[in-house]
């Protein structure tokens, strides 16, 4: 008997399921925004979740620590310094404790958050950046250099900042013209795709604003889309067909004329936001007011973009993070998670790779962007570009102290919440580490070492005392499997007498 081989595409990722968190690790009684915006409405990162909530008399969000679960009581402060809905917030990928906010009252604010969460009501930023005549709904935080942030307007600017200073540095006026949908940087920063409501989508060059690449009508539909750029340098798009279809559709930059590929999925209503993970290749698909979650691989082989799984729950979602690698658990095989909107809940959503083996996966975590940048903000403007710095997952993510983030905290933009006065500005030369300021980053990345070295020692001891244990087992099993197979035998004979008549 032959079989066809090849009928199954081979993938570790074919297997993801997804499930939802039990209710007592949920986070319940938050008023999630009613705001009439198709953006997430939450940011998540290894420290703490942010969601965009109801308030009166302005905008604010929700800042809590990673862990934490339950009731939110109603007097548990929060991050309240604009005059007008809050539309977007984006956790800053190079630290953990910076978080940007915009807004319907044309603004955008930079907030530092205390380690442990905030103690009492934040109403004042560290920095206040207005640059746009009208409500700003999308943040992008720059993914390799320092301190680079750029907004997107329902003025149809598009604006790139640098935070450690407050200073607007690049501005986007005429490529697009009507209302943009989403901003989405490359994985060296050097290029933003954008979608807008004339149904086009356009590589721009954000440094020199030029329009690199066009293509007219991406999507025939007239509802909102979405684009994102893939590691590889392909972007993919979401958004409706002529018959309001939901599509999902994969683009090679090099050649626009035609998509590399096409999927259509049903005729909801929601806009489709899509989530990319670049370590893994995979792209998730959570549509506003959807009670499902989407998830696909895009791989060098056609059809390109492979259907995976679906996860379906009874309640729709308004909104959601998406938890950074550096976040998840390793030891479950945890490769994403999701933070799912409800009305009045947060519910975590983990998704998890089946295997049998409690041992670090290193095909399912390949090296992640780490926290520490790759350029300054003047490197990036003076026209550098740099890939993203990796770090292992093996052993559970440890940051290492940053050797600009302490030096760049000091400017007068940035500076500590904790600290009463204003310090001066810092000259061009303090960036630079000197003897003194790298002896204690020395010790600490030793220290990091030897950590790591007496967590891997701790490990491999639990390992063998695991290994001892289901020796032993065995080793009893099978005096038992013998004692047995010996009375079995004896009882044959007893029963073969029996039948002989001897007894």
């Amino acid at each position: 008997m032959s079989f066809r081989r090849g009928v199954v595409r081979q993938s570790k990722f074919r297997h993801v399921f997804a499930q939802a968190w039990k209710a007592e690790h949920c986070i319940d009684d938050v008023r999630v925004s009613r705001v009439t915006w198709d953006g997430p409405l939450c940011a998540v990162n290894p420290k703490f979740t942010a969601v965009v909530i109801e308030s009166g008399g302005g905008g604010a969000f929700l800042v809590l620590p990673l862990n934490k679960s339950g009731r939110i009581d109603q007097a548990t402060p929060t991050v309240c310094g604009h005059a007008a809905p809050v539309l977007d917030v984006q956790w800053c990928p190079h630290d953990d404790n910076v978080i940007a906010s915009a807004s319907e009252d044309c603004t955008v604010k930079v907030w530092q958050i205390p380690d442990g969460g905030l103690t009492g009501p934040m109403t004042e930023p560290v920095v206040t950046l207005e640059g746009h005549s009208k409500r700003v709904g999308i943040l992008a935080w720059h993914p390799t250099a320092f301190n680079i942030l750029l907004t997107a307007g329902c003025d149809n600017l598009v604006c790139v900042w640098d935070v450690g200073t407050g200073e607007l540095v690049y501005q986007i006026a005429d490529a697009h013209p009507d209302l943009i949908y989403s901003v989405s940087w490359n994985r060296e920063g050097s290029a933003i795709c954008t979608v807008c409501k004339d149904k086009a989508l356009r590589v721009i060059d954000p440094r020199r604003g030029t329009v690199l690449k066009v293509k007219e009508k991406v999507h025939d539909g007239t509802r909102p889309m979405r684009a994102v750029f893939l590691s590889d340098g392909k972007i993919l798009t979401t958004g409706f067909s002529r018959m309001s279809e939901r599509q999902l559709a994969l683009w090679d930059t090099r050649d626009m004329s035609e998509p590399m590929a096409v999927q259509e999925m049903d005729t909801s209503n929601g806009v489709l936001l899509p989530y990319y993970d670049p370590d893994t290749n995979m792209v998730y698909l959570c549509g506003k007011g959807d009670c499902t979650i989407r998830y696909f691989e895009v791989t060098d082989e056609s059809p390109y973009v492979h259907f995976l799984s679906l996860y379906s729950s009874k309640e729709p979602q308004r909104g959601a993070g998406f938890l950074s690698k550096r976040g998840v658990d390793v030891n479950k095989c945890e490769i994403a998670r999701f933070y799912k909107l409800h009305e009045r809940k947060v519910e975590p959503i983990s998704m998890t790779v089946p295997r049998k083996s409690d041992l670090f996966q290193g095909d399912l975590y390949p090296d992640t962007a780490s926290v520490e940048p790759s350029l300054l903000a003047e490197d990036w403007i003076a026209g550098q570009d740099a890939p993203p710095l990796l770090v292992s997952l093996s052993g559970g993510y440890v940051g290492a102290p940053s050797k600009n983030r302490d030096t760049l905290r000091n400017k007068p933009k940035l500076s500590s919440q904790g600290s009463g006065t204003d310090s001066p500005p810092v000259p061009q030369q303090a960036a630079m580490p000197t003897a003194t300021t790298r002896e204690p980053e020395n010790e600490g990345v030793v220290q990091q070492r030897v950590t790591q070295g007496e967590g891997a020692s701790d490990r491999v001891k639990r390992e063998e005392e695991v290994l001892s244990e289901v020796l032993a087992e065995v080793k009893a099993l099978r005096s038992v499997v013998l004692a047995q197979g010996q009375r079995i035998e004896l009882l044959e004979r007893q029963l073969a007498r029996i039948e002989d008549g001897d007894v």
